[in-house]
Order: structure tokens, then sequence, then C-alpha cells
């Protein structure tokens, strides 16, 4: 059995509320933050980047554990906003973690579901005996352009896992895919802020995505909706997660995202699994939890978990992490943000 022996996030003390990013634009803040169901973000500060962000969590990650950093045979970084056009963010990362030189680096793109895609290949590398560990790291400074609609939402994150196949506290039962050249959302080399299809992004795209690789999942296990404690979705907004949980049959209170997206924003990379972190904060030995990616361009990658009883000696918590805040005003906003 393949599976994360263990986890580490970093969100950014910052925040700025939807309303006030709303008030410059002549909006109605209210409006916007219920609309979205997005009320504030994390914004990472002037010294901070994907790679600093990804150095806390991987720290966390990788503390209090009996791994032996030389036995980890990969480092895999997936980002939407590296430091380097060209230099790898993966290898800075393993010096500073102090990982032996005998390792694979990486780093990987899709969206938002870059971190994903390394999680099924770093599974594949253990499973088939070649690594016993792989650090597979998902970490966003999300950056978009004043007044679009992704200002509301971009915001700063980290999260990390190591991988391997003994001393678990999450068994991967299974574990697949679903892809297709659908461009809802892009950004050309040497252009700075995203563009997206705007409605385009949801029905043809987050939706369709998700559904298929979810459904097949559970059509190959046998399973149903109703044997999951808790099921994590990524998080572009408040409502999509919602909306696509109840389409596939969860019930409410089984899809927990809310206030992940709510009070930290999506994170890209970050986001889907920002919220299995939190979700392992509470989560019970023995309990199936559905997870789903997304990232555009398009693709979805679907997993079935089942907590072990090494969960509860393993457990960070997230929730006092997100009482952790200083709040911000527009201008510092964008000073952070380095757009101006």
């Amino acid at each position: 059995m393949i599976g994360i022996v263990s986890y580490g996030f970093y969100v950014p003390e910052f925040r700025i509320k939807t309303e006030d990013i709303a008030l410059q634009w002549g909006k109605n803040g209210k409006d916007v933050a219920l609309s979205l169901g997005v009320h504030e973000k994390a914004v990472s500060s002037l010294d901070e980047d994907s790679l600093t962000m990804a150095f806390e969590s991987s720290s966390m990650a990788l503390s209090g554990i009996p791994v032996d950093r030389n036995r980890i045979g990969g480092v895999f970084f997936g980002s939407e906003s590296p430091p380097y056009a060209v230099n790898p963010a993966s290898t800075i990362l393993a010096e500073f973690l102090g990982i032996e030189k005998q390792y694979l680096a990486t780093d990987l793109q899709f969206a938002c579901k870059a971190a994903t895609g390394g999680m099924m290949m770093a599974g594949g590398l253990i499973e088939s005996g070649r690594m016993s560990h792989v650090l597979v790291v998902a970490s966003d400074k999300a950056t978009a352009k004043p007044h679009d609609a992704l200002e509301y939402t971009a915001s700063s994150g980290s999260v990390s896992l190591l991988m391997g196949k003994e001393d678990l506290i999450l068994e991967v039962v299974d574990m697949g895919s679903f892809s297709s050249d659908t461009p809802d959302f892009w950004r050309r080399e040497g252009i700075r802020y995203p563009s997206h299809g705007g409605r385009f992004t949801g029905k043809p795209s987050y939706f369709h995505h998700i559904i298929q690789s979810s459904a097949a999942l559970f059509k190959k296990n046998g399973l149903t909706p109703d044997a999951f404690a808790h099921a994590v979705f990524h998080m572009p907004n408040g409502k999509f997660p919602k909306q696509v949980g109840q389409s596939l049959g969860f019930k409410p209170g089984q899809i927990k995202t809310s206030l992940i997206v709510e009070q930290l924003g999506n994170s890209y990379t970050a986001s889907a699994l920002m919220g299995l972190v939190s979700v392992l904060e509470v989560a019970k030995p023995g309990e199936l939890i559905f997870f789903a990616s997304y990232g555009s361009g398009a693709g979805s990658d679907a997993f079935i978990f089942r907590t072990t009883q090494k969960l509860s000696e393993r457990k960070h918590p997230f929730k006092k992490e997100l009482k952790q805040k200083k709040y911000i005003d527009y201008p510092t906003y964008l000073r952070f943000m380095n757009i101006l």
C-alpha cells in the first residue's frame, strides 16, 4: 500500500477582505463576497514567494518523523508561480531542506493540479520500488490583474506531502484521472497575468472533469458517496465545490471545503490540498476520504484515501493557524504582490 507518511502546510498571516477589493472598483463588497463565497484571502508578504512558502510547509512535513532525509528519492514541486522561469525550484528546495544529492528533482506544471499529478507519479515510483519516499509540494503566490474577477480569489499558500509505503497516515486506496484539451485558463510566456474564459471555466471545464474522474473511480471500486466520511474538491471559489459534490451525490455535511476557501481564497496548486489537510485535523482512523483536484487546460485527478491509526500522532492544528492573521488594505496588498 502506498500513501502519505506526513504532511505540512503554510498560510501567510496577511489577509485582505473581499469587500476592500470591491470597494476600489465601486462595487458592493457584500454582494461580491456572497456571490463568490469568499470573504477574505491570504496574501504573502514582500519577502515571500512560492519557494519560501514551500520551505515552510516542507519543514513541517519533515519534522518529528522517523524518516532519514537521505532516503527521499524525489522532490516534486508543483506551482503556477515559480520564482524563476528557467531554473528549477525543486533543487533549491531540496538543498535548503538538506536532502542528499541522489534524488530526482522535478518542477511540475498543469495549472491547479500540478501537485496531484506529482502525487500520482510519486505513487508509481514508490510502488515500483525505485524510491522509498517522495516529497510532493504545491505552492503558489497567485496573482491576478487588478479589476479582474480573479483578483477577489487568487491567494497564497503551500502544502507539502511526504509519500511512501510504510508508516502511513493516509493509504491510497485508488486514484484516476480525466483529461481533455479545454483551454479555459491560460497565460502565455512573458505575459504577467493569466486569462480565463469566464463562464466557460465552469460547466465544460471544472464540473465536467471532476464529475468524470470521480464517477469513474466510484465505478471502478464499487463505491458510492455514502461510503465516505469526507469529500474535498478543488476550491476556485466557495460555490463550485459544494455544487460539484452535490451533483456527485455527496451530502452537504460531507463536503469539507467552505470554511477554507471563505477565509483563504484560491491558492491555485495548493487549494484542493489545503482542503485535504484541513480535514486531516478532524478525521478519525479508518475513515474514507474522497479527494478530487482540478487543473485548467484541463484535467482532474481523483483519489480515494483511507486514514490509519498513525494519523492521530501526526495531526497539525489547521484551524488554529487560520486565526493567526493580520488584515491589510488594498495599497499594501498591491505592494506585497509586487503590482506597485
